[in-house]
């Protein structure tokens, strides 16, 4: 699927790439394909495994500043991917855990795109965001992120619109339930665990790589007809 797409010759930046899960999948992906790959996160250091393996920038999305400034270290950027997201599952209805959980998502998906769009405008860009299934139904024990992911699918819609004539192409994806260090509280629930894998048509939870295919995917010319979309990747569990 991989060889598919050829990136030599670009520049990817995947903000929240730093622990083992999405970001860090699609920073490999894009590598594999010949992209040159910056990844951040809010860790002194990524994952173990990719320690090395890409510039790496410390970022805290919430801060507008810090935002701008990694932008005017960046010379070219061809491809900018949001990840960077934060939930804690049956937490979400305390008042400021709530703003915060708002602020990283949906703030900090607006504040890095607003800040790279110059770089996207000048190579005629993609932004892919990554949004949720939980941006279309609701969630009693995750609602900020539900609420945040529903918001980044209608800033997704707004900025393709906004900036089709600069020849940046806007899209999102929707996950499903994955396996990442970021539901491994989840997962330790066995009986949920079961019940998304029955209510699942492809009866299994995501892998990484499963999003990573669709992000190349509206990366390449291959969707050059595509903005503005925010494609399910969930094994069917949203149809059901």
């Amino acid at each position: 699927m991989r060889a598919s797409f050829d990136f030599a010759g670009a520049s990817v930046l995947v903000v929240g790439a730093s622990r083992a899960g999405i970001g860090a999948s699609i920073a490999r992906a894009f590598q594999a394909a010949g992209a040159s790959v910056i990844i951040t996160g809010v860790e002194d250091q990524p994952a173990e495994g990719d320690r090395g393996r890409f510039r790496y920038e410390k970022l805290d999305v919430t801060d507008t500043a810090a935002v701008r400034a990694l932008g005017g270290t960046i010379e070219k950027l061809d491809v900018l991917v949001n990840c960077a997201a934060i939930t804690a599952r049956g937490e979400e209805m305390e008042p400021s855990f709530f703003e915060k959980v708002v602020n990283v998502n949906l703030h900090g998906t607006f504040r890095t795109a607003e800040a790279f769009h110059p770089h996207l405008k000048a190579s005629g860009g993609r932004l892919i965001n990554i949004a949720s299934m939980y941006a279309r139904f609701g969630s009693p024990r995750n609602p900020a992120y539900g609420a945040s992911k529903a918001a980044v699918e209608q800033l997704t819609k707004s900025l393709a619109i906004a900036w089709a004539p600069d020849g940046v192409r806007v899209n999102a994806v929707a996950p499903g339930f994955i396996v990442t260090e970021q539901s491994a509280r989840s997962r330790t629930d066995p009986v949920h665990v079961a019940n998304v894998s029955a209510r699942t048509p492809l009866g299994r939870w995501g892998q990484p790589d499963d999003i990573a295919g669709v992000v190349l995917f509206l990366a390449s010319d291959a969707s050059a007809f595509i903005t503005g979309a925010c494609l399910p990747v969930d094994g069917g569990y949203s149809v059901v």
